[in-house]
């Protein structure tokens, strides 16, 4: 089985980015942890990179915590700088990315919600089930790409700031690209499901090109580019973003999508079904740059200064 090792190279032109991503379901609680370079939630990259910016003085730390689809934490912090403190091992402000010998993925943040800044302690460790994907182009003549690097793995989510320790199942990937999301990639949907056997992984793309499909079992991973462009039942959030009415795991309907997070760009969705239990993100990047979207991200961020 592949294992993963060291942290892939971090981006270091402006407009670029690259995140590592990871989920967690452990009964009735649910978090998302994203370690961003060229922070995808961040206003001021969004400018700053049309003049030079560079990513790794826009990145941030995200954390998000659900009981029963109802959110308890929320972290957005964005820092002047990150490092790799080893070739395994990535600091943004006092968090960090582990991946450890043997294998496993430790993401512990230690930082304050947003805006109110109360602090917060979690940690997400996953040992991974299946081996990692390959790494997926997902635009032909677009510089953006996506690798499931540990798609199914057992988990262990720990907040000790509110007393949570629970064991479930895990996800991890990582996205990158040499430009601004927006700038030529309008936006995408996606979502994970696990089944008792598999976890499977859909991406929606724009402009007609075929979905992305990654279905990961103990025994491999494979990737297949579909054909034809799925339709399916659709509605809008009360900002107007259209998103998924149910969530599915290949033809398999999941059930009925709720909004565990939702804004003008970006919104989050969880759908459970007795052994199914997906998770899906619906982006949209142009939004994102527009003058007034930019200004309403100030509110759901906190921002740690330069010394």
């Amino acid at each position: 089985m592949m294992r993963l090792g060291d942290i892939p190279a971090l981006p270091d032109e402006a407009g670029a980015y690259r995140w590592f991503y990871a989920d967690v379901t452990a009964g009735p609680f649910s978090a998302v942890c994203i370690f961003m370079l060229g922070s995808l939630f961040s206003p001021r990259y969004s400018v700053a990179a049309r003049r030079g910016g560079l990513p790794l003085e826009h990145s941030a730390v995200n954390f998000a915590l659900y009981h029963e689809g109802v959110r308890r934490l929320w972290v957005l912090s964005e820092y002047p700088r990150a490092e790799l403190e080893s070739p395994g091992r990535l600091r943004i402000g006092r968090s960090t990315l582990t991946y450890g010998e043997s294998g496993t993925v430790c993401m512990e943040v230690e930082d304050w919600t947003a805006p109110w800044g109360r602090p917060v302690s979690a940690r997400l460790t996953l040992e991974p089930l299946t081996p990692m994907g390959e790494v997926v182009r997902l635009m032909p003549g677009l510089p953006h790409y996506w690798q499931a690097l540990a798609p199914r793995s057992r988990a262990r989510l720990e907040v000790p700031s509110l007393g949570v320790t629970a064991d479930g199942l895990g996800y991890h990937d990582t996205n990158h690209g040499d430009e601004l999301l927006g700038e030529r990639l309008a936006g995408w949907h996606w979502s994970r499901t696990h089944r008792q056997d598999a976890t499977v992984v859909d991406y929606h793309l724009p402009d007609g090109v075929g979905p992305l499909r990654v279905t990961a079992r103990a025994n491999g991973v494979r990737c297949e580019r579909g054909a034809e462009v799925e339709t399916r039942p659709t509605n809008f959030t009360g900002w107007g973003l259209r998103v998924p009415t149910r969530l599915h795991a290949g033809n398999t309907v999941v059930g009925q999508a709720r909004l565990l997070e939702s804004s003008p760009f970006y919104a989050r969705l969880e759908a459970r079904h007795g052994a199914l239990d997906a998770m899906g993100e619906v982006a949209d990047f142009r939004r994102f740059h527009s003058p007034l979207i930019r200004w309403m991200a100030h509110f759901r961020t906190r921002v740690e200064r330069a010394a």
